[in-house]
């Protein structure tokens, strides 16, 4: 559709060869620097991942078979959408009134369950329904109900600097305070400023452990089917997962958090690989400029491809006619006495005929 777009336009000269999204692209540009890269990444406004799976587990492709030996690939690059894992109830046991409440009060109720207990877009907010619960239980104080609970007063922005100052500072609530101030609330208690800060940590950490979780199955699914060799020194080869996002890139204890969780998941269970979380980053550019070119290496491929099919084709009919695949045609094309005199048209083939 968009190339029939672009050529209906009739001033735009560009041929489409792939469309990908964040996490495709997020994966791919990761690849062009770690050679073992088979998973992509997003933790931002948004959570996905993308895999390499094997062509035999694709279940549209089944029956289809595509040889190695003639340079195709024998894996496929898959966006799993795990947004949408447990809309139909398999995260029940995990969730908490409050997401309950956060799914409610979406644009998009009852879907995409997984991604809204760790994107950015719903990090806040449930911090803030938990705030809002607590300042009516009276167990906070200090925090004005008609400001906790307003919908938004809580940006992902501001428990990630809440997160920032709990790890730089050992008596942070001064720095929170100010925080509180530029969105109009006068100073906090001390205790009121403590439970903000760990209700903060809470939700980053069970989001953290929740996305480890999908990092974590990918990568057994993965590490099934690729054997890791020792280099030299003995060392573990990488497998390397490209992430990207503005939860991973900014809140500043999401990363550690992801990577003891994904080791303590896949503990004993790695098969000599040493697993590497890595920020890839323009996917949007330089992960689709990697998809572009494989896209047209592998198009250059099935066309060389059909070109020697062709071409056996052609030779094996040569053969059946000529035993010494030489084909001589002489046809007389008038009457000696035309005035343009005696005219014959001579085909000859050899081999394949190129």
């Amino acid at each position: 559709m968009l190339r029939e777009a672009c050529q209906r336009r009739g001033d735009i000269d560009v041929d489409v060869v792939a469309v990908l999204n964040d996490t495709t692209g997020t994966m791919l540009a990761c690849s062009f620097f770690k050679e073992h890269c088979y998973i992509g990444v997003i933790v931002g406004t948004g959570c996905n991942a993308a895999y390499m799976e094997s062509l035999d587990k694709i279940y549209k492709l089944q029956g289809k078979v595509f040889p190695e030996k003639d340079g195709l690939p024998n894996e496929m690059c898959v966006n799993t959408e795990w947004g949408g894992f447990g809309d139909d109830g398999a995260l029940a046991d995990f969730l908490t009134i409050y997401d309950t409440q956060l799914d409610e009060n979406s644009i998009n109720p009852g879907r995409q369950r997984f991604e809204k207990t760790i994107s950015g877009m719903y990090l806040g907010e449930l911090v803030r329904l938990v705030l809002e619960d607590l300042t009516r239980r009276g167990l906070i104080t200090t925090l004005p109900i008609d400001d906790i609970s307003q919908p938004g007063f809580i940006p992902t922005k501001l428990v990630s600097d809440i997160e920032g100052f709990v790890k730089e500072d050992a008596s942070p609530f001064g720095k929170i305070n100010e925080l509180l101030l530029e969105k109009g609330v006068d100073e906090c208690s001390p205790g009121d400023c403590a439970h903000i800060a760990y209700v903060c940590s809470m939700v980053s950490t069970r989001a953290a452990h929740l996305c480890a979780c999908g990092i974590a199955s990918l990568l057994k699914r993965v590490i099934s089917r690729k054997v890791a060799v020792k280099n030299e020194r003995g060392e573990s080869p990488e497998m390397t997962v490209g992430v990207d996002g503005s939860v991973f890139r900014f809140h500043p204890n999401f990363e550690h958090l992801l990577n003891i969780k994904i080791h303590e998941l896949l503990d004993g269970q790695l098969n000599g690989w040493k697993i590497v979380l890595a920020l890839s980053e323009d996917g949007s550019g330089r992960g689709a400029a990697v998809a572009a070119a494989v896209a047209t290496r592998m198009s250059r491929i099935m066309k060389e491809k059909k070109e020697l099919e062709q071409a056996s084709e052609e030779t094996e009919g040569a053969s059946a006619t000529s035993p010494s695949n030489i084909q001589t045609t002489t046809q007389q094309a008038g009457p000696a006495s035309s005035t343009t005199g005696p005219t014959s048209t001579t085909t000859t083939t050899i081999g394949n005929g190129h």
